[in-house]
């Protein structure tokens, strides 16, 4: 039972519209920490957050077969933020769903 192991997926993002993904064989009782070591990512920065399918986790979370770790950066504007902004510049006819599309 020593030789078992369980299948993770790392993906990682390092910028703006990068991703990088790693298909890892770990042994049992490996931690999000041991996975990032594997793919040889800082796991020590700071800002950069980890999750298991999209839920934040500690980096001694224990992994399971068929888990996706996920090695996100920080935001730098907040969506909802953002999307009020770019309606203000706009203007609510230029948006929506009934807007025209230039063609």
């Amino acid at each position: 039972m020593a030789d078992e192991r369980i299948s993770v997926v790392v993906v990682a993002s390092p910028g703006p519209r990068q991703t990088r993904e790693w298909a890892l064989e770990l042994a049992i009782g490996s931690t999000v920490a041991d996975a990032l070591k594997a793919c040889g990512l800082d796991r020590d920065d700071s800002q950069y957050t980890c999750g298991i399918w999209g839920r934040a986790v500690a980096l001694d979370a224990l992994l399971c077969s068929g888990d996706r770790v996920e090695w996100c950066r920080p935001l730098r504007v907040d969506p909802k933020v953002a999307r009020r902004e770019r309606f203000a510049r706009q203007g609510a006819r230029a948006t929506g769903l009934f807007a025209r599309r230039s063609r």
